[in-house]
């Protein structure tokens, strides 16, 4: 089996630590936009550059954070996390041509973000 190298290492994990602090301070029955709220709040705090509610391409869609030009953070607050969900993320990646974002879902009782990468060729 094929080692990798995890795709920036040190700002995941801060931005991980800010996922489980605004779930810690906010639980899991908030709606999505004060969770975005508050993780904003969160990197304003330590100075890392983001975008917020960007809208890409042609589709109208538009993602919740990129965070340093280097990774997406997708939140929701729903009862569970769909293959749709994944392939929403995976698109976002395609579209701005980076290589990691974060889906994490509030609604769990236990907080599990999800790293996913970027798929080459990729078509859904």
């Amino acid at each position: 089996m094929e080692r990798r190298e995890l795709i920036y290492p040190e700002l995941s994990y801060v931005i991980t630590g800010i996922l489980f602090s605004v779930h810690n301070q906010l639980g899991q029955y908030e709606r999505e936009k004060r969770y975005c709220n508050l993780i904003e709040e969160k990197l304003k705090e330590i100075n890392i550059p983001y975008w917020r509610e960007l809208r890409i391409g042609d589709s109208g869609n538009i993602l919740d954070f990129i965070v340093d030009n280097k990774i997406i953070i997708e939140a929701k607050a729903k009862r569970v996390i769909t293959r749709e969900d994944y392939y929403q993320t995976q698109r976002y990646l395609q579209e701005t041509n980076i290589k990691l974002a974060l889906l994490v879902n509030f609604r769990n009782k236990y907080l599990k973000p999800t790293r996913v990468i970027r798929i080459e060729n990729f078509k859904k």
